[in-house]
């Protein structure tokens, strides 16, 4: 996506005479923050149905291009990467939710398209036992199902306990911040989330000088269960932010499940309650989560798929196209695909579901597809 693009989006997130789904409902339907600008003197010929008041406030941009000046140079100093929805570096799980932020600001190197990731959350006053579950949890993991991305939100508790065990196992961690990148809050973490960003990363929705208010903690859940494949909760009491998320990654159709705890615990009523509730699976172990997630035989499939394309080393030359792609730049979406093999989607997916019985692909979720090698 371009600069002048980036700019433009930017500065809509900043429009205040409307709320975000409106601004979400301008990006999309006219394509782009620049769109929205330059068809700011007619947006009724776009969107007939638009009110007055809506009219009104998209006429005056002066305040809103000087704040996204301000942003465009601290993003250009700190080497900051801007995420747009719809652009082919966006998350592409988040980017299926009808809630997904119009732009995202991120420092790391993971990849948030990564075929496994998932969310470990709960409680800002967790215990000895919590902390033991979650070391235990990530530990485990790591033999069992190596690639995985652990997301958070870097907060006392359990997020800042799955971010540092993941660090020291060797995942990729990203913390999901309710401010900007400008600050890091709480101050005692700055550390960690220094070693994240070369191990992982920090992403966010908020620009700079943005405050840590209790609202934005409560809206950053929504991203964190978005990214994910699985939310997991470890412990929470009978309220608390672990519950939002598990809450919102069920509107998502995402997986939820969570950690029991010993009954009347208050560090494990949220957790207890949840699953009683049937609201998430319960789970005692990252055996049982990898098992209910499926991932524990992708080895042995991904084995028997090698052995299975070797009955099939003839490959045409779409199929040599796509192959070289896949195997230079990693798991693509269907339509980057499309404009790196010259290939119409039509053709494309036809020719992907061969490969994909040949053993050769093998789908993920976002209608990506990843190379079995």
């Amino acid at each position: 996506m371009n600069e002048q693009e980036v700019f433009y989006t930017i500065a809509l997130t900043r429009m205040t005479g409307f709320n975000f789904q409106t601004a979400l409902h301008l990006y999309k339907t006219l394509g782009g923050g620049q769109a929205v600008y330059e068809h700011r003197k007619g947006i009724k010929e776009v969107i007939p149905d638009c009110n007055d008041r809506l009219i009104a406030s998209l006429q005056d941009w002066d305040l809103a291009l000087q704040r996204a000046a301000q942003e465009m140079a601290f993003i250009k100093k700190h080497k900051i990467q801007v995420l747009c929805l719809g652009a082919d570096d966006y998350p592409l799980r988040l980017a299926e939710c009808v809630d997904a932020p119009i732009v995202l600001y991120y420092m790391g190197n993971a990849d948030l398209n990564d075929r496994h990731v998932i969310n470990i959350v709960g409680t800002r006053r967790c215990t000895t036992y919590g902390q033991d579950l979650v070391r235990r949890f990530v530990s485990d993991l790591r033999q069992l199902c190596p690639n995985v991305l652990i997301v958070s939100g870097l907060a006392y508790g359990i997020d800042i306990c799955a971010h540092r065990n993941a660090l020291q196992n060797g995942f990729d961690t990203v913390g999901v911040l309710a401010h900007g990148l400008d600050e890091i809050y709480p101050s005692a973490h700055r550390d960690t989330a220094k070693q994240m960003i070369s191990q992982g990363g920090l992403l966010t929705e908020y620009m700079t000088e943005t405050r840590s208010e209790r609202v934005n903690f409560v809206k950053r859940n929504r991203i964190v269960a978005g990214l994910s494949d699985a939310t997991i909760l470890v412990e929470s009491a009978a309220k608390g932010g672990g519950l939002i998320t598990a809450s919102i990654a069920q509107d998502y159709n995402r997986q939820v499940f969570a950690f029991p705890g010993a009954v009347g615990a208050p560090a494990s009523e949220g957790c207890n309650n949840l699953i009683r509730d049937n609201g998430a699976a319960l789970i005692t172990s990252a055996a049982d989560f990898v098992a209910a997630m499926g991932w524990q035989v992708e080895g042995a499939l991904e084995k028997n798929k090698s052995i299975e394309r070797q009955l099939f080393p003839e490959l045409s030359p779409e199929e040599q196209r796509i192959v070289k792609v896949l195997d230079e730049m990693g798991d693509f979406q269907l339509n980057q695909l499309s404009v790196k093999t010259n290939i119409p989607i039509g053709q494309l997916t036809a020719i992907l579901f061969q490969m994909e019985m040949k053993g050769i692909v093998r789908p993920l979720a976002g209608g990506t597809y990843h190379l079995l090698k």
